[in-house]
């Protein structure tokens, strides 16, 4: 499959919606929560998608991230972070993750932290075969009651401008 990684613009507010939509059945962003961190909020946000036929038309997307950047901080939190279900296994949701850290590292950011269900298997092995590691346990986190696991990873600031 042909994918193209790039960061997201206004224009892909209703293909986020529709991927929320269908990636999680609760602890969804509403239309207004994804706007406001496509337009408004120190985040940056990049998406995956399916290359389309013509090479400068808009594609199928198959997965996002969000970064929240706070002001004179160092630590970038990972504020969410989805693969659509029919394309989950492929090494997307690895290739999006390594966009978004290096995104992290241009901003000069040494810490990548992140929320992760606690049942949510496959996202923890993924996060931890990424370098990140179990910092925190936080009870009853999600709206229905799931634990969570808060994970942190060390960055490389500028890693990415020196390997170029």
């Amino acid at each position: 499959m042909n994918i193209r990684l790039r960061p997201a613009t206004s224009h892909d507010l209703d293909a986020l919606y529709r991927l929320e939509q269908i990636a999680f059945t609760g602890d969804r962003f509403s239309r207004r929560q994804l706007w406001h961190l496509l337009n408004r909020a120190h985040a940056e946000t990049w998406v995956v998608e399916a290359a389309a036929a013509e090479a400068a038309g808009p594609g199928r997307l198959l997965g996002y991230g969000t970064l929240l950047f706070r002001q004179g901080s160092r630590r970038v939190r990972l504020y969410s972070f989805c693969v659509h279900p029919e394309a989950r296994g492929g090494g997307l949701g690895r290739r999006l993750l390594e966009a978004l850290e290096a995104c992290a590292e241009a901003r000069g950011s040494e810490w990548l932290s992140l929320e992760v269900r606690a049942d949510n298997r496959v996202a923890l092995r993924l996060y931890r075969r990424m370098g990140f590691r179990l910092e925190r346990w936080l009870p009853a986190y999600y709206e229905d009651g799931c634990a969570a696991w808060q994970m942190v990873k060390g960055l490389e600031p500028g890693a990415m401008a020196r390997a170029g």
